[in-house]
């Protein structure tokens, strides 16, 4: 599904990312971990097409070269990504946002009843404050609020590649468990692929995880299993990455 060949992203002139070769089939979770800096959203935001950024290589997603693409379109093709600074907006509704969505992301568009019922099931994997529908656009909300809100997104898109960038950051453990219920909902129902960036194993817990990627300076360094982020876990990231060098 989605296929990265020696990608190489720069920002002003400054390599980043180097030769990164990676693919993720449908239908599986990859995870890639490393420390602050590695460039683990550089990569993230390259794929979703954040204009910034200097791209060569091959990039593509269901056959379908990205960097052809702009981000809207890319997004059109079911490629989410959860943002880590997510902005307020003031003045637009919460729930006349989400049935936008729904309506933007799918063929068939369902009548305000059933988007009601649609709605109501996608929440309840949250634990979702029904409440929050009339308040404006992640105003007033606190962190991970928005983060829930995001995965509440996700949900109503529908994506074929969902791409979640250190979105167990500052949430409990209640949260966690909500966005891997939620994840885990999407690979069942819908056969979506996941690529979760993160520093902490506690969300990968509640996940199936296919593959395990470890970034350090721009590069992939290691690949393997659960065994890898046991091993990161239990020896840190310096000594795993000094035993791959």
């Amino acid at each position: 599904m989605l296929k990265i060949k020696n990608l190489q992203v720069s920002l002003n002139k400054k390599m980043i990312l180097d030769k990164i070769d990676l693919s993720v089939d449908s239908g599986t979770t990859h995870v890639l971990m490393g420390q602050n800096g590695a460039g683990k959203s550089t990569l993230a935001q390259s794929i979703m097409g954040n204009p910034n950024y200097t791209v060569k290589g091959e990039l593509s997603f269901d056959k379908q070269d990205l960097l052809e693409l702009d981000p809207q379109k890319r997004a059109a093709l079911g490629i989410f990504l959860s943002f880590q600074q997510i902005l307020e907006i003031p003045g637009v509704k919460i729930y006349d946002y989400l049935r936008l969505l729904q309506k933007k992301s799918h063929d068939k568009k369902l009548t305000p009843l059933k988007f009601k019922a649609f709605l109501k099931e996608r929440m309840e994997l949250l634990s979702f404050n029904e409440s929050f529908l009339t308040r404006s656009l992640n105003h007033g909300f606190s962190g991970g609020e928005k983060k829930k809100l995001e995965i509440l997104q996700m949900l109503v898109i529908e994506p074929k590649l969902i791409i979640l960038d250190e979105i167990d950051s500052g949430l409990d453990i209640d949260a966690i468990q909500a966005v891997a219920r939620a994840v885990n909902f999407m690979k069942q129902t819908k056969g979506s692929s996941v690529l979760v960036i993160t520093h902490y194993s506690r969300i990968l817990s509640y996940l199936n995880i296919d593959r395990v990627h470890l970034l350090s300076k721009g590069q992939l360094i290691t690949s393997g299993g659960q065994d890898l982020v046991e091993q990161i876990e239990k020896q840190g990231f310096s000594q795993v990455l000094a035993g791959n060098q």
